[in-house]
């Protein structure tokens, strides 16, 4: 029995054996190795297309979203590629996006055209460090005229730099001057370069001068400003004055004054100012009329105050914007403020959808002539806050929504008006009238306590509070508005403010960080320190007094998000030019 007892205990450890090194085999799939190369070999030039299905595979499954895209949709910048736009896969330095390399710019004949001004977005290839990311090529009538004369022409990248910097200014320019200091302040002044029955445009004590100053150190016919063709720049003449003229604090009239002799021209640039005798200052603003241009100050900062929680994570649920002019509507423009709560998805998608939905009910001309004959945008700010909550699908996130509407008569009369829901605030200062242009809309509000009442389910004694949320109206959170028919989207909707030429006046739109810590009284004293502070500047002041309110919240420790646009419309960017045919 001792040999077979042996024998049978070899076979044993010879099968427990062979089923370990079966079993690690299994375990480590070794083939692995040896197909892999091939598999690599066989899909080389794969790896970098498009994570979208082929398109032969399109309608494989058509409940799958995804398999609807076709192989040139581009996931990251959700877009067509186009000859014309090129995007690099590390312009944004995430997402892997199939794009041919830029070897060759082509612009087709039929590349999209802004006016009379072709442009052409250039984003170069990652390993050329021939043109900046972003950069954009703008090419006038002329040379599109000279683009299409010539075909389709390629450009390599060693003269892309060159070709970006290929920027010639249109013949059109608009000039507008506005006297800033002296007896005349507040006085205006605008021409078109085209305009050529109106130039050369002079300043003067006496008529028929174009700007008519009324200042004793003023000559009656004291300087002139002329459109130089050649140079395609505006021009400033001394037209012989006795107190002289300065630019920029320079003399620029003919040493011997004396002599009545004219000086040289000098050219005029953006935000000049010109001196006549010692008091009367006017400033210079030069556009191009193919350029959208906000007829009055905009200013607006932000901060999510991520560390006054004793430095937990605090995240963004703010979101600000505003669109001047709105797309095909040269008269309108939009401004507002949106503070989501249950993440910043409603709040982004309010943002983008209320601008596209008030455009579209402008389009319609009726509703538009309407809205500048009636001097009353009610109806279309109600129905855009109803289509905007409709195509919100947001169950369990949402946002108060603050819009401020904002168009213009074309005559230098400005009107505003605003509706909301929730807590982000908007107040108007019109001739040093306060103006409250929002609703609050938390519980806590009798006003608000009084809407739900009438709904026949009033608030308990001492509640503050619906399903956790302080506040009864707000964009999204369609779940519990299903549960609970207190919660609305209904806006407060306010007077409309005009606004005309001989108005100071200016708006404050700002989510509840603002407002927790500072006071509509408070504010609008800190505007009117900066306004009398900045007057003299050149730059919009308008950013400065955004940043002013923003830095004032954090002084007093808000601890809340916050964010705030500020509207000047006494700034000296008010003004109207229009492009004459």
């Amino acid at each position: 029995m001792g040999p077979m007892l042996q024998t049978i205990l070899t076979v044993l450890l010879l099968l427990m054996l062979l089923l370990i090194i079966i079993f690690l085999f299994f375990l480590f799939k070794p083939w692995r190795f040896f197909f892999s190369s091939r598999f690599r070999s066989s899909n080389k030039g794969e790896l970098e297309r498009p994570l979208v299905a082929d398109e032969e595979d399109a309608h494989a499954s058509p409940l799958n979203p995804i398999n609807e895209l076709p192989r040139d949709y581009d996931l990251e910048g959700a877009c067509y590629p186009s000859e014309v736009l090129f995007r690099s896969p590390r312009t944004h330095g995430q997402g892997l996006v199939h794009k041919q390399r830029l070897q060759t710019l082509s612009v087709p004949p039929t590349a999209p055209q802004c006016g009379d001004t072709l442009v052409v977005d250039v984003i170069s290839d990652p390993s050329s460090d021939d043109v900046d990311v972003g950069q954009t090529l703008r090419l006038s009538s002329a040379q599109l005229a000279q683009f299409q004369k010539q075909g389709t022409p390629n450009f390599r990248n060693d003269r892309l730099q060159d070709l970006v910097q290929w920027n010639i200014s249109d013949q059109r320019s608009c000039l507008t001057l506005e006297v800033i200091n002296g007896p005349s302040r507040g006085l205006r002044c605008s021409v078109q370069s085209i305009n050529s029955s109106r130039l050369p445009l002079t300043l003067g004590r006496v008529s028929p001068s174009d700007l008519l100053i009324k200042d004793s150190e003023v000559s009656g016919k004291h300087a002139m400003i002329k459109w130089n063709l050649d140079k395609m720049k505006w021009e400033l003449v001394d037209m012989g004055s006795l107190n002289g003229t300065l630019l920029n604090s320079k003399p620029i009239n003919h040493p011997d004054t004396e002599s009545r002799n004219w000086g040289n021209p000098m050219s005029l640039a953006n935000g000049d100012i010109i001196t006549l005798g010692t008091t009367s200052k006017v400033m210079v603003h030069i556009a191009l009329p193919t350029q959208h241009h906000i007829p009055f100050g905009v200013g607006m900062a932000s901060d999510p105050m991520a560390m006054r929680r004793g430095g937990k994570r605090f995240p963004m649920e703010d979101v600000c914007y505003y669109q001047w002019p709105l797309p095909g509507l040269d008269q309108f423009g939009l401004f507002g403020v949106c503070d989501g709560h249950g993440g910043d998805g409603a709040a982004k998608s309010a943002s983008k959808i209320f601008p596209e939905i008030v455009a579209s009910i402008l389009s319609d001309s009726l509703r538009r002539e309407r809205v500048l004959s009636c001097r009353d945008a009610s109806d279309i700010l109600r129905e855009a806050f109803s289509q905007t909550e409709a195509h919100m699908n947001h169950h369990y996130e949402g946002c108060t929504a603050t819009v401020l509407l904002v168009w213009t008569d074309g005559e230098e009369n400005f009107f505003a008006q605003c509706a909301n829901v929730g807590d982000s605030t908007c107040i108007m200062s019109l001739n040093g009238k306060q103006i409250k242009m929002t609703e609050d809309h938390k519980i806590t509000n009798y006003s608000e306590r009084l809407r739900i009442e009438e709904t026949g389910e009033p608030l308990k004694e001492g509640e503050t509070r619906l399903y956790g949320i302080n506040l009864a109206r707000m964009l999204g959170d369609k779940f519990l508005k299903q549960q609970d028919t207190r919660f609305s989207s209904e806006p407060y909707i306010s007077e409309v403010v005009h606004i005309d030429q001989a108005s100071k006046a200016f708006a404050i739109l700002a989510s509840d960080g603002l407002w927790d810590v500072i006071s509509v009284k408070k504010a609008i004293q800190l505007v009117l320190q900066m306004k009398e502070k900045c007057y003299s500047e050149r730059e919009n002041i308008a950013e400065k007094t955004a940043s002013l309110l923003l830095n004032e919240a954090k002084t007093l420790r808000t601890k809340d998000n916050t964010s705030v646009i500020f509207l000047d419309f006494d700034s000296f960017n008010r003004f109207s030019c229009k492009v004459e045919s």
